[in-house]
């Protein structure tokens, strides 16, 4: 057994996350934009050693904020140009081992359960409106779902990994809106 498996139950029993620091944002939004960088380009960009940014990556890691390291591919040149994401409303919760046993799909790249109109969402990235036809006639063939209602993609203007930066005027009130004129 490696050591690493050995000390991972020991190292994680009753820790809780560190706060990220502005070095760990640094060095998360670096790898958000390219996963390839040496740690000796990520520490020259973080303004630390690449042994620190080493050190700094194998904790983001250990912790989950880092969850992989993965290729984003370019759904049209792989052959699936066609993006959609389809409200799925169904009876109950929604969440049932047969719709997220649609995970197997290579089609569908999200599942969420969700609070409005519907229950659950799906990213689907079909090849073609044939194949989405295709990917909703199984999600009917489901007991539990009632109706599903589709949004196709005709451009996208933004599409990306979650950002390790946080705006925090967002946290802040809102400011209160002016009274009418009284007349």
């Amino acid at each position: 057994m490696p050591n690493s498996e050995k000390t991972e139950a020991i190292r994680d029993k009753g820790q809780a996350a560190r706060p990220l620091d502005g070095f760990d944002r640094t060095i998360l939004g670096e790898l958000a934009v390219d996963a390839g960088l040496s740690y000796a380009e990520l520490g020259s960009r973080a303004g630390l050693s690449a042994p620190a940014v080493h050190e700094r990556v194998k904790r983001l890691r250990a912790s989950g904020r880092i969850r992989g390291t993965v290729a984003v591919l370019d759904g049209p040149s792989t052959g699936k140009p066609f993006l959609a994401f389809v409200h799925v409303d169904a009876t109950g919760w929604g969440k049932t081992k047969e719709l997220l046993a649609l995970s197997e799909l290579p089609e569908v790249e999200e599942i969420h359960s969700v609070a409005g109109d519907a229950c659950m969402l799906l990213k689907v990235r079909c090849a073609s409106s044939r194949a989405l036809e295709g990917l909703l006639a199984r999600l009917y063939a489901l007991p539990s779902v009632k109706a599903t209602r589709s949004y196709v993609v005709l451009s996208t203007f933004l599409e990306r990994t979650p950002q390790a930066g946080i705006t925090e005027a967002l946290e802040e009130d809102f400011p209160e809106p002016p009274l009418p004129a009284s007349r």
